[in-house]
């Protein structure tokens, strides 16, 4: 069965605390916790959309992001990237890579609501 995010972060609080957030405003989510992972986890579980930290184990966000545009299958999976406070080299860089969405931790959970909202076409009077 398909699930709505799947969350690719590797630090546990923040893993536990999207997680919480994001269920508790109704999506059914899956989460994985390395570079490795997300691209086996986006093919196997089909997600509608994918919440992306920039800094991973084993392969970054940007490697992840540039191999999910490369695919027909997964090009147009919207795509919301985590990035470090301060960090306007990884926006540009995502951002030329395709991502679709930004939140900068630390975050609030209304923007990252917010964002996920957006990016799945939930947004207040959309249908």
């Amino acid at each position: 069965m398909a699930i709505d995010i799947l969350i690719a972060e590797d630090e546990p609080s923040i893993l536990e605390s999207l997680d919480f957030i994001l269920r508790r405003a109704g999506w059914s989510i899956s989460s994985v916790t390395d570079g490795d992972a997300v691209l086996e986890g986006v093919r196997r579980l089909k997600p509608r959309m994918l919440v992306l930290d920039v800094m991973l184990p084993k392969r970054s966000g940007f490697d992840i992001l540039k191999h999910l545009r490369a695919d027909a299958e997964t090009e147009n999976l919207p795509v919301l990237i985590l990035t470090a406070k301060g960090q306007q080299q990884d926006r540009r860089i995502a951002e030329e890579l395709g991502a679709n969405g930004f939140v900068t931790k630390p975050y609030s959970n209304a923007e990252v609501v917010g964002a996920v909202r957006h990016l799945l076409g939930e947004d207040a009077g959309a249908a």
